[in-house]
């Protein structure tokens, strides 16, 4: 006692040495011993259960080692006894096939997963962690003993081993399908799976692949005696061993670091808390106020103290005065260039004018002639409908894409989609047995419903059209990406989940007091694995689509929350046709049968469903329903013009001569050399091939007539104004006439022509072709006017004359009159008396010029607020069915278009670098395509990709692995063996060696590749490529090769135009990247992404840059003619531009107040309104520069007098009628793009044309040219008028 109290140093130091030699011994204390051996026993179908079995491990047979050391290395040592049999080996690596499939591109997930099933399959040291609760007896008929099948057991797993094993496998992901590999084996969403849970599912008898139940009990100590399995795991981010590297990027997230955050957004230019251009337009306006303002009142200041009366205008002192001033100043060369120049056109067009007169027979018929030659190319007419040439150029990078996509992998399907509301049926609610929360279920989700849903889309798989005597039914032209083996087509439905069966909808398993599985429980479990072939309940139905590929839920449910798909308001049935490159008459075959499924859903009446629908084809039908719809009101809209022309041109005398002085049948000769102007550039283009468009046909015929209308109006209104003077014959006053206006109309037409060709250089297909047709047309209808219009006019002249009446030219009036009296209309006394002197007050015109510096501020603030693009929903009529459809794909839709990432021909697979560069798996690099999509898709919100890509290289890498059983050969023949084969004859591509485990390299890779690609997917193997990846390789020379590729996700949801034009650029933004980092750009290939809507949507990338371009492009050709046709009168030419860009910076104004984005359709109307313009400006101006009034005032207050009253009468009143008739059209477009922006067109040229420009001429006009002053005076020497208007 007392020696044992006296050494406690001994004592303690025996107790650290026990200590030390049981952490140097073995682990396992315990003695090794089974809980089972051998299979005894059907459980159910070829599942069989295990032979009970309490003694130590015996020693596996050699002929199973290869099986263990392929499934279990851990286990290979010693004389390797174990507690398993080689058929449990066998039926172990048939099991761990599906997660095979999806789990090893991740070794050290799979390794983790394998060491669980190991141990519980084979441990020597089984009584440790298994404990058999439940057994059943079994007469083994072979051996003829006695044995006990086991029927449950329980296993204890360490904690830490689970949420190890878990947390390296849960972001691994299933490429072809889009989603995270445990959504496909966890039984759970993936956001609902944990390390609990997945385990539970995969020992639980309701997966359809365990035998019998194995309660997995969770702790990291010891429990009810049980020492529970916690093996050492292998983290995602490490190695296996040294031939095989850490998981990758995309399927583990510690390896990629933090998550990828989006870049922020620029921050607003603001000043002082506001919009910067506002304050800095209001600032410059205010600063602009305050100098001219002080600059008014200086001069009228000056002009007080020098100047007897306050009315001496305020430049009077620096005009050049004729009366005053004769002979002051010298003539420069410039003035007198000018002067040679006018008179010389003056002279041209006052002889052309009489010869016309003189000669109107042969004139006349030589115009009906070349006007018949042009029509005569109406025989080649052709006019374009396919809104892909609308659109898109040829040359651009959208169209170049669509043609190389469209060559390499066939165009993409056409897309027939219907949306399908329950408005009658109410939510259902779903108990699950044995347990668990209710599930709420939407209303189009009860089971009558979804029979109804079955019918219809059965009613629509029947539908037959014809076509060339022949039958055309969906099967014929429908996607069937299994064909020839499987001709089921493609039918993105929910009823897919249930292969499109009411009898699959109605199966059930229950018995009289509970259900324990129905479509409700298979609905949830496919929604979470739609590739799955056995939903695991007690059902056992397949989810994956009867044409062998998944069913995504996002595409086929709609109106649900987060990823709550049970709780959809719609369903979404979509069935993909095979459009036809180049293959005229089988897309004939799919439009007609398109025709009959739009006549169907039209008629088909169910009062428990709603439907929206829409066919490819039913886009362009409605816009062509549209423009014949619209044909009345546009042709109402021309009669409201043309009855105005027609009478307004006629300046009536008295009532006894209402039909002698009535202009009627002129008007209408006007209107229809207006009108043949516009055939004529339509025949002469048609002869070149080139093909109408919509936009041609519906804006060209209204601005030609703003454009001739206005001519006819000045030639007719100055001539009626006119005296015939002593001695004078009709024909040389006609000709005096038309050398005084004809030059004005020179100036306006051939400036609009060069605007107008020279908008050609645009880029935008629309754009280049209204600016074609339109400046043939205005050039036309200028030579018609000059000569045809005039001999008209001197024919009319004399009708008139001879008091013969208009129309019934041969009935000649009671009441005599000598010849046609010069009148003044009561419109150009208003202008000349009142308007004009009004206007160019002394006080009104600062007013003036305040309110239109103002107005321009005001747009110029706002004009980089105005939208871009253009609602695909506003080219459609009112009534249209396709305007619901819209409606509810913005509201339900939860997935975007598909995006394809297309690597272009030229690319290495073979090699290794080459693959990594592509590859999202294990190895491949970090900044891979594949891994720089999946980052893209991360953060979906800032790039717009809803998803990880589906990669047909990682598929092909899991599917060829030799542990594997996908890729399998005969041996004999060396063709392809199916996994669903049994033949002995069948092994597999590759060795089960480390150098068999690597990717295929060189020929072994183009070998397996095309059998992968031809392998449908089968319960024992889920990864064959036929379905998914069929399209997505382009093999060249003779398949040796691997050409173009895609790789293919899908956008998020987009729903307004921006949306669109953010999707495309983001993508390419990507694609780019991916380019640069491959470092393949000298290469001459790249990675491209293409999406069916981007050849629309291209435009708008460049809208800004076209719109400024086409603008600058008309301004400064308009300002070139201008001062040429103006006899080099710069200064006036710069006023003629400064305005018209003024009323150019005001349309953007009036768009983004009246809610007009900017497209192409808009940027049309805005290179018209420039021609508009010149009308609107050229006529004022140059009768401002031919003036010979004393003072800029003067001279502008004569100019507007006189032309003034023709611009308002010959384009803003013409418009106005027409215009207010297309607010009454049915189509969005008419009454945004055409009645809006012609209203503002119209109202903003007639203000700045009328208003603003004579105010600005008498401000800064040009000075009186003096060698044109002096020639007029020469003209006007010796007559008794002294005319001071030449023009």
């Amino acid at each position: 006692m007392g020696s044992l109290q006296g050494s406690p140093g001994r004592g303690g130091l025996g107790l650290l040495i026990l200590l030390f030699l049981l952490l140097l011994s073995p682990v396992r204390v315990l003695p090794q011993l089974c809980v089972w051996y051998g299979e005894c026993g059907v459980a159910s179908g070829d599942k069989r259960y295990n032979c009970a079995y309490d003694g130590p491990p015996i020693a596996l047979p050699e002929d199973g080692y290869d099986l263990m050391q392929e499934l279990c290395p851990g286990l290979f040592f010693g004389n390797v006894s174990t507690c398993c049999d080689v058929r449990q080996l066998q039926t172990l690596k048939n099991n761990l096939q599906l997660p095979l499939q999806f789990l090893s591109r991740c070794p050290s997930c799979f390794y983790n997963l394998i060491n669980l099933f190991c141990e519980l399959t084979c441990s020597p040291y089984q009584s440790d962690f298994l404990n058999v609760t439940s057994t059943i007896p079994y007469y083994d008929p072979v051996l003829k003993e006695n044995k006990s099948s086991i029927t449950e057991l329980q296993y204890f797993i360490g904690e830490r081993f689970a949420n190890a094993m878990y947390d390296a496998c849960k972001d691994v992901e299933a490429p072809s399908s889009n989603v995270k590999a445990l959504g496909l084996l966890c039984g759970k969403d993936v956001k609902d799976c944990n390390a609990t849970n997945w385990i539970e599912y995969m020992f639980s008898k309701d997966n359809g692949q365990t035998p019998f139940s194995i309660i997995p009990i969770f702790s990291d100590v010891p429990v009810h005696g049980m020492n529970p399995m916690n093996n050492a795991t292998k983290g995602c981010n490490e190695s296996m061993d040294d031939s095989t590297g850490p998981c990758s990027c995309q399927d583990c997230a510690i390896v990629c670091g933090p998550k990828p955050q989006p870049p922020p957004l620029p921050a607003p230019w603001l000043l002082f808390g506001l919009d910067a251009m506002y304050v800095i337009m209001w600032i410059s306006y205010m600063g602009f106020l305050l100098m001219f303002f002080a600059l008014v009142f200086g001069v009228w200041c000056y002009r007080r103290r020098h100047f007897v009366s306050e009315y001496t205008p305020i430049d009077s002192n620096i005009a050049f005065s004729v009366n005053s001033h004769r002979d002051n100043g010298k003539i420069t060369c410039g003035e007198r260039l000018g002067e040679r120049f006018e008179n010389g056109l003056r002279m041209t067009f006052t002889s052309w004018g009489a010869f016309c007169v003189r000669n109107p027979r042969p004139v006349i018929l030589f115009s009906v002639v070349f006007i018949a030659m042009c029509c005569s190319g109406f025989v080649y007419v052709k006019a374009t409908t396919n809104p892909v040439d609308l659109w898109s150029a040829p040359s651009s990078q959208a169209r170049k894409e669509k043609e190389y996509f469209d060559t390499h992998f066939g165009p993409f399907f056409r897309t027939e989609q219907l949306i399908i509301q329950a408005p009658n049926s109410h939510p259902d609610t779903y108990a699950p047995y044995p347990s668990g929360a209710d599930v709420p279920f939407g209303p189009p989700l009860s089971k009558d419903i979804l029979h109804q849903v079955l019918d219809l889309q059965d009613a629509i798989v029947n539908i037959t059209a014809s076509f060339d005597n022949e039958t055309v039914m969906l099967k014929d032209i429908c996607l069937a990406p299994l064909a020839p083996y499987n001709n089921n087509c493609t039918i993105l439905s929910v009823l897919n989940y249930f292969q499109n069966s009411h009898s699959v909808l109605d199966h059930a398993i229950g018995d009289e007091f509970f259900v324990y599985a129905d479509y409700h429980t298979h609905f949830l479990y496919c929604v979470r694995a739609p590739a799955s072939l056995n939903d695991t309940s007690f059902l056992h139905d397949p989810c994956l689509g009867t044409f062998g590929g998944p069913v995504f839920p996002w595409l086929v449910l709609g109106g649900y929350d987060d990823d709550n798909y049970n709780n959809a308001t719609a369903l979404v049935i979509t069935f993909p046709v095979n459009n036809y490159y180049n293959d005229s008459r089988k897309l004939m075959k799919a439009l007609a049968w398109e025709k009959e499924f739009i006549k169907f859903l039209k008629n088909y009446d169910n009062p428990n469903l709603t439907i929206s629908f829409s066919a490819e084809r039913s886009i362009e039908d409605e816009i062509n329903r549209e423009s014949e719809s619209d044909i009345g009101t546009v042709l109402i809209s021309y009669i409201v013009m043309f009855v105005y022309i027609s009478i307004a041109l006629g300046h009536i005398q008295s009532c006894g001569r209402l039909l002698v002085d009535s202009k009627i049948s002129l008007g209408i000769a006007g209107i229809l050399i207006v009108l043949s102007s516009v055939a004529c550039s339509i025949g002469i283009f048609s002869y070149f091939g080139i093909p109408l468009t919509l936009i041609v046909i519906e804006v060209i015929p209204f601005l030609v007539l703003a454009i001739g209308v206005d001519n006819i109006f000045i030639i007719v209104q100055t001539l009626q104004r006119d005296e015939r003077l002593q001695g004078e014959t009709l024909d040389k006053q006609i000709g005096r006439v038309l050398g005084d206006v004809a030059p004005s109309m020179f100036l306006s037409s051939l400036s609009e022509t060069v605007a107008f060709f020279l908008g050609t250089l645009s880029t935008m297909p629309a754009v280049r072709t209204f600016s074609l047709f339109a400046g043939m047309a205005v050039l036309i209808d200028f030579i018609l006017q000059v000569t045809c219009f005039v001999s008209l006019l001197g024919l009319d002249i004399k009708r008139q004359e001879r008091n013969r009446l208009d129309i019934l030219c041969c009935i000649k009036s009671s009441e005599e009159m000598s010849g046609v009296q010069r009148s003044e209309s009561i419109l150009f006394l208003f202008f000349k008396n009142l308007y004009s002197p009004y206007l160019l007050t002394d006080w009104m015109r600062p007013i003036v010029i305040a309110v239109f510096v103002g107005v321009l501020s005001f747009s110029t603030a706002v004009m980089h607020n105005v939208e871009i693009g253009l609602d695909q929903s506003l080219s459609m009529p009112d009534d249209s069915y396709v305007m619901d459809y819209f409606s509810q794909l913005s509201k339900y839709l939860h997935a975007g278009p598909p995006v394809y990432f297309v690597l272009e021909e030229g690319h290495n697979y073979t090699s290794l670098e080459g693959q990594n560069m592509v590859c999202g798996g294990m190895g491949c690099n970090n900044d891979s395509l594949v891994q720089q999509v999946f980052n893209a898709a991360e953060i979906g919100s800032y790039t717009r990709i809803g998803y990880a890509p589906s990669s047909w290289i990682d598929d092909y890498f899991d599917w060829v692995k030799p542990q594997s059983s996908c890729c399998r050969v005969y041996n004999t023949t060396g063709q392809f063996c199916n996994a669903s084969v049994t033949d002995p004859s069948c092994t597999r591509c590759r060795p089960l060696t480390q150098e068999g485990k690597q990717r295929p390299q060189g020929k072994d890779f183009m070998t397996f590749l095309p059998m992968f690609l031809s392998d449908n997917p089968n319960p024992k193997c889920g990864k064959g490529g036929h379905a998914a990846y069929n399209s997505a390789v382009d093999f060249i020379n003779n398949k040796s090769e691997v050409g173009a590729t895609y790789f293919m996700t899908y956008h998020t949801v987009l729903k307004t135009s921006s949306d669109f034009i953010d999707a495309m650029k983001k993508a390419r933004m990507i694609a780019d990247n991916i380019t640069e980092t491959m470092g393949i750009k000298e290469k001459n290939y790249r990675v491209f992404p293409y999406s069916v809507f981007y050849v629309f949507y291209e435009q708008y990338l460049t809208i800004v840059h076209d719109a400024v371009f086409n603008l600058c492009i008309s301004l400064g050709s308009i300002f070139l003619v201008t001062t040429v046709l103006l006899g080099f009168e710069v200064w006036a030419a710069v006023i003629v531009s400064i305005t018209i860009a003024m009323i150019i910076i005001n349309m953007f104004g009036v768009m983004w107040l009246w809610g007009i984005s900017l497209n192409a359709v808009s940027l049309v109307n805005l290179v018209m309104s420039c021609g508009i313009a010149v009308e609107f400006c050229s006529h004022v101006t140059r009768a401002f520069t031919v003036s010979t009034k004393g003072s800029r005032v003067e001279r502008a207050e004569e100019a507007l007098s006189h032309m003034g009253s023709s611009v308002f009468s010959g384009i803003t009143l013409t418009k106005f009628g027409g215009i207010v008739v297309l607010a009454f059209s049915k189509s969005q477009i008419f009454k945004i793009f055409y009645f809006r922006m012609y209203l503002a067109m119209v109202l903003l040229g007639a203000t700045h044309g009328l208003v603003f420009l004579p105010v600005l001429l008498s401000y800064i006009g040009p000075s009186v040219n003096k060698a044109k002053t002096r020639a007029a005076q020469e003209r006007t020497r010796g007559t008794e008028r002294e005319r001071l208007l030449y023009f």
